[in-house]
């Protein structure tokens, strides 16, 4: 891994949730999109009625949603990939700068459960696809726009198959996207 730092926290008790998969799942879209190797996220597991009362808050919804993104920078910085020069020996390795934190994501596992049952799939494939939205959504992806969702959404399919078997994701777009 790239150095890449994703905090999980799981603050519900309502549905288990395997938090280790999902960090690792955010820490793979993180490298496919070329995120710093000091960029820091975290992803959290709550309940509805935190989910509700932050959706209200922040993005006046009415009631509780399944996922929701707060990016804390305007601009991600694009890192390299695989390797295109950087630090070399000698170099001090201490950071002079702290970590670069990007957002969070928070992600309702209540919520993902009737969606799932909605939808006729595993819970964890709607986690899954929660995880790796929200964290796109970091980095600037939307989809208000027709273009804007067809491209997230091919964005996350990517993402989501390259997770499940284990291979190196395609990389992500050179420039930042906001």
């Amino acid at each position: 891994m790239s150095g890449t730092r994703v905090h999980g926290a799981d603050e519900q008790t309502d549905l288990p949730v395997d938090l280790m998969r999902w960090v690792r799942l955010a820490e793979h879209v993180l490298t496919a999109e070329r995120a710093p190797a000091d960029a820091e996220m975290s992803v959290v597991f709550v309940d509805e009625a935190t989910i509700a009362d932050l959706n209200e808050t922040y993005l006046d919804g009415d009631g509780p949603t399944d996922v929701l993104s707060f990016p804390l920078e305007e601009e991600i910085p694009v890192g390299r990939y695989p390797d295109e020069g950087g630090r070399g020996p000698g170099v001090d390795g201490d950071p002079t700068e702290p970590p670069l934190a990007i957002g969070d994501v928070l992600v309702c596992p209540v919520v993902a459960r009737r969606q799932a049952d909605a939808r006729g799939i595993d819970l964890d494939d709607e986690i899954g696809l929660l995880v790796v939205h929200g964290t796109l959504h970091l980095f600037g992806y939307d989809h208000q726009e027709a273009e804007e969702a067809v491209r997230m959404q091919q964005r996350e399919r990517e993402l989501l198959e390259s997770f499940r078997t284990g291979t190196s994701p395609a990389p992500g777009p050179r420039e930042s996207l906001r």
